[in-house]
């Protein structure tokens, strides 16, 4: 299948997976996970659709006095992170998808005890991911290589096989509901 036909199949899978009980047992799971409690920022996105839900994890990380940042996707294909205290300030972005305004927010520093939970349609074990195609996570996260990335996904949607490009980024673990996959360690 080419990349195109990946992402229609896995959105639909994606779709038929996505529930309210895979998402708190996957909160769970993200909850337990000792890089996260010992983050001092954690990196999120705002779940869009049947993405698997970030809102409850971003509730916790932020009543435990973590640092939590949303990105803002610009024109020219750069993703920027922007702290928030809170997931009322973020609003709808050009995409659909809840951002921080960006203009008045603090960008996060990154550091080995930041965590980046990452999302996509589809992953593979040893840490392949089909995105969207805006190439905006393999951009960013090509600038921090030791950056400790989490996908987020539903077991459906984890594969054997993913085309990859020399420039697609790695990640190092996935959460499912069942289970969480150290990649790249």
């Amino acid at each position: 299948m080419t990349k195109k036909e990946l992402r229609k199949h896995f959105f639909n899978i994606r779709k038929k997976a996505s529930c309210q009980e895979a998402d708190l047992r996957i909160t769970e799971k993200l909850n337990e996970i000792p890089r996260i409690n010992q983050a001092d920022t954690v990196l999120l996105f705002a779940s869009y659709g049947s993405e698997p839900s970030t809102w409850l994890i971003a509730s916790i990380i932020l009543e435990k006095n973590i640092s939590a940042a949303y990105p803002k996707c610009s024109e020219n294909g750069e993703m920027t992170f922007f702290k928030v205290n809170s997931t009322k300030e973020l609003h709808i972005g050009k995409f659909g998808i809840s951002e921080p305004a960006g203009d008045i927010a603090e960008i996060p520093i990154i550091t080995d005890k930041t965590v980046c939970l990452v999302p996509g349609l589809a992953f593979t074990e040893d840490g392949r991911r089909i995105g969207y195609g805006g190439g905006y996570y393999d951009r960013f996260l090509s600038k921090y290589p030791d950056l400790y990335t989490i996908g987020i996904a539903y077991e459906m949607c984890i594969t054997n096989e993913l085309p990859a490009m020399e420039h697609d980024i790695k990640i190092k673990a996935i959460v499912t509901e069942e289970r969480m996959v150290l990649c790249n360690e």
